[in-house]
């Protein structure tokens, strides 16, 4: 018996954000900046870092590029952080939607110490974590032991052109 594919609506997914966002509050654990991965990071990046009153840095990241983003290749990760200055401290909280086989957070993470050095501490939190990752973020909203596909609300400007776009205000 296959796992049912799990649908989130935008709601749904902005509830998820703010959970993430109590939960990390109420763990006490105080950061000194927010790094997102992109693509998948950057609306809960985005979020917290309004939230925290922090700063933001954004890492591209790319794994899954092929079959309309539904096959997982090798791991890119940019040659650099993006930020509008320097992000400051030694603890930093790296966030992503999900950890799916747990290949992005584990190879992330040494890369940004390596490049980082003055980073003494980086916790992870995600908003899903499945049952099959090879590594546990400190904060996961709803753990996935199934492994289901997650079908995100931005994911229909995947495979939407423009004339699909234009049909859909017609539709609402």
């Amino acid at each position: 018996m296959s796992t049912p594919d799990l649908h989130v609506t935008w709601a749904q997914y902005h509830l998820l954000i703010e959970r993430l966002a109590v939960q990390v509050h109420e763990s006490g654990w105080r950061f000194d900046a927010i790094v997102c991965l992109a693509r998948g990071g950057l609306r809960v990046g985005d979020v917290l870092s309004r939230l925290f009153e922090s700063p933001l840095g954004v890492l591209f990241t790319s794994s899954y590029r092929d079959g309309a983003g539904t096959e997982q290749s090798s791991l890119r990760i940019a040659d650099a952080l993006s930020s509008a200055s320097p992000l400051p401290g030694p603890r930093w909280l790296l966030v992503d939607d999900m950890v799916d086989s747990g290949a992005t957070f584990a190879q992330v993470l040494p890369v940004l110490k390596a490049r980082h050095p003055h980073v003494s501490e980086i916790r992870s939190a995600v908003l899903w974590g499945k049952g099959h990752s090879v590594m546990r973020p400190d904060y996961v909203v709803e753990d996935l032991p199934h492994n289901p596909w997650i079908h995100q609300p931005f994911e229909r400007y995947d495979t939407m052109n423009f004339e699909d776009l234009k049909r859909s205000w017609t539709d609402r």
